[in-house]
């Protein structure tokens, strides 16, 4: 799974275009609830080495939010990471390359009712 498709599959499936608010960082995508304008997702492209990984290679990611007592959890799962920049206990990073499709789906799926 790639950001480019994934965010044809957020756009079709909850509406909203992202926005993005930074000039710094014009690619990091924020999906946003339409009514009350809280994030549910943020995808970016960030160095390896951001995430507490070896190297420098452009890992594609989605930062999610989650229940604070499945943090632990999924972060033993593969692909799954302490979320970048963001409150670690309420919202984990995930590694697009390394997860399946209907997992990370699942997962937003979750941050959108969360979120709500």
């Amino acid at each position: 799974m790639n950001i480019k498709h994934l965010t044809a599959i957020l756009r079709k499936r909850y509406g909203p275009d992202p926005d993005y608010p930074w000039q710094k960082f014009p690619d990091y995508a924020v999906f946003r609830h339409p009514h009350n304008r809280k994030w549910f997702c943020l995808l970016a492209r960030v160095p390896a080495d951001k995430l507490g990984l070896p190297g420098t290679d452009m890992c594609e990611i989605a930062n999610i939010k989650t229940r604070p007592e499945w943090v632990g959890p999924l972060r033993t799962r593969r692909g799954i990471l302490p979320a970048y920049h963001m409150n670690k206990e309420h919202w984990l990073t995930l590694l697009l390359a390394e997860m399946e499709e209907n997992d990370v789906l699942d997962l937003i799926g979750h941050s959108f009712e969360l979120t709500r």
